[in-house]
């Protein structure tokens, strides 16, 4: 009995949220270690499904680094990383393009197992997703950086209540194809949509002030403070392109932006629909 109590008091709980983000997009980065072709994590996919069937309109974005990384070893090719972007030449375009459509397949095949209606998407069609070179002090090959977006397609899915599943590649004004850091298009996406929330799924609890101890976890913070965090290198290496994906979000008119660590049981729920949280959020 006292069981059964305890799951009313979670679902009373969660009814005030409910009501709340019933009738908005919720914009879902899930990627990196989270990702891979050989096997998803069920319990994010369950969240979104959730969150669909009490009204929300969940639009996953996903990457897929690791996965990528061993089919390009198995093509012979060693991966190349200059701070943090993927050097990508013309045949590890190609790969990168095969390995994010299986990982796509993959993830709009067990949400349909699991009930759902979903619809894969590639950034490269559609125009969805717009790029030039990325500038930088080396030449990173097809590195795309986002310009526009084009989110007709993504729209018409979620007026159909379908879930998108988009992979992060974009297309120049020369016609190439590019890689293009899933957090970016995510981000981007988010605003084009004018979301009520950006997750971002990665593999730690969020910004902590201590990275090696949980107990430093920042619950909230406000975009300027993000900025103070990053100048201060609190926030560094791999954080710094997820926090500013965050903060764009957030100048761009999405409420909330928030980061989880995809490892634990039902993150995206806990953070959504209970009082406490169990990540960082970024306000305006």
């Amino acid at each position: 009995m006292k069981e059964a109590i305890k799951k009313s008091d979670v679902l009373i709980e969660a009814l005030p949220y409910i009501r709340k983000f019933s009738g908005k997009v919720i914009v879902i980065k899930y990627g990196g270690a989270a990702v891979d072709e050989r096997g998803l994590d069920p319990g994010v996919l369950e969240d979104i499904i959730f969150m669909k069937y009490a009204g929300m309109y969940p639009v996953i974005v996903h990457g897929g680094g690791p996965y990528i990384s061993r089919m390009m070893k198995s093509s012979g090719i060693e991966p190349k990383f200059i701070h943090g972007r993927r050097v990508t030449d013309s045949h590890s375009i190609q790969i990168i393009d095969r390995a994010l459509y299986s990982i796509n397949r993959k993830i709009v095949h067990e949400l349909k197992a699991m009930g759902a209606r979903a619809f894969g998407l590639s950034g490269k069609e559609n125009n969805l997703i717009r790029v030039r070179k990325m500038k930088a002090e080396y030449d990173l090959g097809f590195v795309g950086e986002v310009t526009s977006v084009d989110t007709t397609v993504v729209k018409r899915l979620v007026r159909d209540n379908i879930i998108p599943v988009v992979y992060p590649l974009g297309t120049g004004r020369d016609g190439n194809v590019y890689n293009v850091n899933a957090d970016d298009v995510a981000s981007e996406i988010a605003v084009a949509l004018n979301a009520e929330k950006f997750v971002l799924l990665t593999n730690v609890r969020g910004i902590m002030r201590d990275k090696k101890d949980p107990g430093t976890l920042f619950h909230t913070l406000r975009a300027g403070e993000v900025e103070k965090l990053i100048k201060r290198k609190v926030i560094d290496s791999g954080m710094i392109p997820k926090a500013r994906a965050c903060i764009n979000a957030i100048k761009g008119g999405v409420r909330k932006s928030h980061i989880l660590d995809a490892g634990i049981t039902h993150a995206v729920l806990l953070e959504i629909f209970t009082d406490q949280g169990i990540g960082t959020e970024i306000v305006k």
